[in-house]
């Protein structure tokens, strides 16, 4: 095989990641055209057919997933001497991936992770696939479990509680629903109204983000987080919370990271943030009582 461009490897990597052109697209700022003919270009020099094609997005084949193994080792070890490359000149950026809401808070709270005394920086990347760190995709994650991989450390941080929400005095004869794509609904509350609201939801969205929106609108109830719920002035409960959705919390880092400096002071930051809501987190601070 003839030199390949990092680059290109890169960019297998985005669409493997991301399952299609499209997220791949938004994530380096190139086209999906040009991002598919990198794609094809990278199977005709392997020899190899890296991607099963289809309308709902790339899937990789058996070659392209020993691929990305073995790309995902490299990367590690780039990342790995970035960091420590970084660290000899006193900054680095710590990468945290957390789910929509829990990004959310983060981003509401970012003095109390990040000061401007601090040598460091933050990269928060945002999504409701579970938090991989076994190459160092990330240096800090939030989970929704506690983690089984021998080489992450982990710090329970409570639980978090949800509950339908609807639009302030929106009459209770109401029954419209608003829901993530059945598709998208990766986690347990996105899949909830699918599974018990199917016939009334009117509208879908392909990102979480958006049912806060549309419930403030009066679009329809939503399923959320009681922290988010229950902090938002237009909002209240549609019902008791949902108790089969409520879970615990994780902070999660790497084994071999989590006594750096950064790493740990963005922990117990973190740490410190979320326990700090734990009542919210549980549902226990609702702002009206229940319909």
């Amino acid at each position: 095989m003839k030199n390949m461009d990092w680059d290109v490897y890169r960019c297998f990597m985005t669409v493997a990641r991301g399952g299609g052109l499209t997220g791949a697209a938004q994530a380096t700022g190139l086209s999906p055209a040009t991002i598919g003919r990198r794609m094809l270009e990278l199977e005709e020099r392997t020899g190899r057919v890296l991607f099963v094609r289809s309308q709902t997005g790339y899937a990789l084949t058996a070659e392209g997933r020993f691929l990305f193994e073995q790309l995902q080792e490299m990367e590690a070890a780039a990342r790995k001497v970035e960091s420590w490359q970084k660290e000899g000149e006193g900054a680095t950026i710590i990468r945290i991936a957390a789910g929509t809401w829990g990004a959310w808070l983060i981003a509401e709270n970012f003095p109390a992770i990040c000061t401007e005394r601090d040598l460091f920086g933050i990269s928060l990347s945002i999504g409701e696939a579970r938090a991989n760190l076994a190459y160092r995709e990330s240096d800090i994650g939030i989970r929704a479990f506690e983690p089984e991989e021998t080489y992450l450390a982990s710090r329970p941080v409570g639980e978090v509680a949800y509950a339908a929400y609807r639009q302030k005095n929106t009459p209770g004869g109401s029954d419209r629903w608003v829901a993530v794509a059945e598709e998208d609904a990766l986690s347990a509350y996105l899949r909830w109204p699918h599974e018990n609201a199917s016939g009334r939801i009117v509208a879908t969205v392909s990102r979480p983000r958006s049912l806060l929106d549309l419930a403030r609108a009066g679009a329809g109830t939503a399923v959320l987080p009681c922290f988010v719920g229950d902090l938002d002035p237009q909002l209240e409960r549609a019902g008791e919370e949902i108790g089969a959705l409520r879970h615990r919390q994780w902070i999660v880092m790497n084994n071999e990271d989590r006594h750096r400096r950064d790493i740990r002071t963005v922990v117990d930051r973190m740490t410190r943030l979320l326990r700090s809501h734990a009542d919210l987190f549980a549902g226990k601070r609702p702002r009206r009582n229940v319909a």
